[in-house]
């Protein structure tokens, strides 16, 4: 099997591996249910042939490629940004992270790493779900199902949950690099490094929002303190996320393009594929005439192209059906 692609030098990739394994053994082996359901859209209950249909498209597979995004973590309690009627965009003027904003000016970055430093413990303690620990126990499980993860998110659930064959397609919340020099750090190490910067700052968000992002006031954020790379000592940090406006590196998107080449078929769970980052790989695989099942909440970019679509059920609810170890509902 081909390996995930090196991140930009060695010693980036051994960083990389090493704050992935802290992640994954700072997680429960047994995480605990959600806390609500309340950045799920409104959902029917899963049927059980809906279960077994999906059942008989993983399991009739040898290298199956699956797909996942921010649907899969509302069950965990993480806010989306497009879910009807409770995503970001139905419930706030708020957009998402845009590079060119990050990098406008001081100010901004000021009041982004403000919120996100108050967002942080408490994104950091959201544990996986029925659905990140399915794909989990799918690879341990039955290695010669599940050949690759690809997830859109960058909440490390998947991480926490024991997935090892996946990659982060727009990067992770939990490290931290310079700009500038490229040094790169856990996010843990720099909330140690915001607070040290910040040792009389206190707030308290006024609402969760996506990606380890919180409400604050602009008085709240005003006397905030950005540290800059503490190893060329101006450099901006930045998390290691590709926001909107900036490009998934290209060696990224090669190693996924030739995943989907070698599968047998695509499952997408929990994404509508309104962005082209994650919808080009529904289209490269229904290019090759790979069968492609989604299960999502809503209509997808890509149902045109789906073999098999479960509409308007959860993801963990459905999967809750399906018996790893007899390969069945």
């Amino acid at each position: 099997m081909a390996a995930q692609p090196a991140l930009k030098s060695s010693l980036h990739s051994q960083l990389y591996r090493a704050v992935h394994t802290l992640v994954a053994a700072a997680s429960r082996s047994d995480p605990s249910p959600p806390p609500s359901l309340q950045f799920v859209p409104t959902h029917v209950s899963a049927r059980h042939d809906d279960a077994a249909r999906l059942s008989d498209f993983i399991f009739s597979k040898k290298k199956l490629v699956c797909l996942t995004g921010a649907g899969i973590s509302t069950e965990s309690g993480i806010p989306d940004y497009r879910g009807e009627g409770v995503g970001l965009y139905a419930t706030s003027r708020k957009k998402p992270m845009q590079f060119a904003d990050f990098m406008a000016s001081d100010r901004f970055r000021q009041s982004f790493w403000a919120r996100n430093y108050v967002g942080w413990n408490s994104f950091n303690q959201v544990q996986p779900n029925m659905t990140h620990v399915f794909l989990a126990n799918l690879e341990k499980r039955h290695d010669k199902v599940l050949h690759w993860l690809i997830t859109q998110n960058v909440d490390g659930l998947h991480i926490k949950a024991g997935s090892r064959r996946i990659t982060e397609l727009h990067g992770t919340s939990f490290q931290t690099h310079c700009l500038s020099c490229g040094y790169m750090i856990s996010r843990k190490t720099f909330q140690e490094h915001l607070r040290e910067a910040n040792p009389s700052f206190h707030a308290v968000s006024l609402a969760i929002r996506p990606d380890a992002d919180v409400e604050l006031t602009t008085e709240q954020v005003s006397s905030f303190n950005v540290p800059p790379c503490r190893k060329c000592q101006k450099g901006i940090m930045k998390p290691y996320i590709v926001y909107f406006g900036e490009n998934v590196p290209k060696e990224r998107v090669a190693f996924l393009y030739r995943m989907v080449e070698e599968s047998d078929g695509l499952l997408v769970l929990g994404s509508s594929m309104q962005v082209y980052s994650g919808y080009r790989f529904a289209v490269s695989a229904a290019q090759q005439k790979k069968p492609i099942a989604i299960v999502n909440i809503g209509s997808t970019r890509a149902d045109h192209l789906a073999n098999l679509k479960l509409d308007n059920v959860r993801c963990a609810d459905v999967l809750s059906f399906i018996n790893i170890d007899s390969n069945s509902v």
